[in-house]
């Protein structure tokens, strides 16, 4: 597996991975028809865009890693009670 494989898969460094999954086994499921998965490519793009904007704040403000571990996630959406996205 190359390097950029295991980061796309790796819990701590990607936090979409539950969203890119869900669009993937949606295209496998329609015959890779993009129009019957717009609503999965909708949540991932959200999500990539939410967890960014954390990542941003966090190099403001110095704090490391710049994306949060994946516990550290769970613990902020469990805060929420909810998905952002």
């Amino acid at each position: 597996m190359s390097l950029k494989a295991g980061k796309f898969k790796n819990l701590d460094s990607n936090p979409c991975i539950e969203e890119s999954e869900g669009s993937r086994r949606c295209l496998d499921a329609n015959n890779y028809n993009r129009d019957m998965c717009a609503a999965y490519f909708i949540r991932y793009k959200k999500c990539r865009k939410y967890w960014h904007n954390i990542m941003v704040q966090r190099r403001r403000d110095g704090v490391k890693p710049d994306m949060p571990t994946y516990e550290e996630r769970k613990r902020i959406l469990e805060a929420m009670g909810e998905k952002p996205y």
